[in-house]
């Protein structure tokens, strides 16, 4: 699922303690059919690794997007801050993907940018622009687990989806929203993920996430991102009009509403070069 999880991932889907008794090595695994996923006996891990392969490689291959968007920021009182900005996603090859995120309202965070870099094993790469401080701010790789401009995103549910970066365990099949769907769990292989794992409700048809579950480093549920409203573009990729992800703790959440979903402009890895960040508008 080659987006962001804003998750999601966003993750995917945004966007999920390292499962050592878990020792499905991907690459030796042969790619199956839909049809064998669910009447094939296979382990829980490898039926689980299948089942999320399966939804990765149905998303390869739209090249760029460009999006509009809308972030509420809704506190416990359910009092509302709503920002605006633009995304910007390039598929990369062999490595995970790049996105630019610029914000264009209100004017206390007008012109600020954010530029990602995501990696199967390596350290994903982020960077932040504050128009206020005039500079260009890395993300600390050790702090990806900390709340975006006050949002209930984490910096790590802004990457996309690569397989190799969790180990996966398949748990039940359930009806979710009407839906009859896969249920996952996603194990972190990534040090310094504020999650032991998450668990993804995916639907049986389409392959898509419809919701996620993320458990914190106490193994206690601690938000809900759901997606909602799907369209289909290009007459194969799925992207959802909303996502909300609550925060069970705090009684917080943010939602994110898209519009002008645009695929294949023509960006390159010039659009996002960090020594651009500063002239992002």
């Amino acid at each position: 699922m080659k987006k962001i999880i804003i998750s999601v991932l966003f993750s995917l889907l945004p966007g999920l303690v390292y499962a050592e008794d878990i020792s499905v090595e991907p690459a030796s695994i042969e790619p199956v059919s839909t049809e064998q996923i669910s009447t094939t006996e296979i382990s829980a891990e490898q039926q689980g690794f299948e089942i999320m392969q399966e939804m990765d490689a149905r998303d390869m291959g739209w090249g760029d997007m460009n999006t509009d968007m809308q972030m509420i920021l809704k506190n416990k009182n359910g009092d509302e801050h709503i920002r605006s900005l633009r995304l910007k996603t390039l598929e990369m090859q062999g490595d995970g993907d790049k996105s630019l995120s610029i914000f264009d309202t209100p004017r206390d965070v007008k012109g600020t940018a954010f530029l990602s870099f995501t990696h199967a094993l390596e350290a994903d790469e982020q960077w932040l622009y504050l128009p206020a401080l005039k500079r260009v701010k890395r993300i600390s790789s050790s702090n990806k687990s900390g709340p975006f401009l006050g949002s209930q995103f984490a910096f790590e549910d802004l990457t996309s989806f690569e397989l190799k970066k969790y180990k996966y365990n398949y748990l039940r099949d359930e009806v979710v929203d009407g839906v009859d769907s896969f249920v996952v769990e996603l194990f972190p292989q990534y040090e310094h993920s504020g999650y032991t794992r998450n668990v993804v409700w995916v639907d049986k048809e389409r392959y898509i996430p419809l919701k996620v579950d993320y458990y914190d480093r106490k193994n206690a549920l601690l938000k809900t991102q759901k997606f909602i409203d799907y369209k289909q573009y290009l007459e194969q990729y799925w992207r959802a009009d909303k996502s909300e992800m609550q925060n069970h703790l705090t009684g917080k959440s943010t939602i994110l509403l898209w519009q002008g979903y645009v695929f294949r402009t023509g960006l390159t890895e010039r659009n996002f070069d960090k020594n651009t960040l500063k002239r992002s508008r």
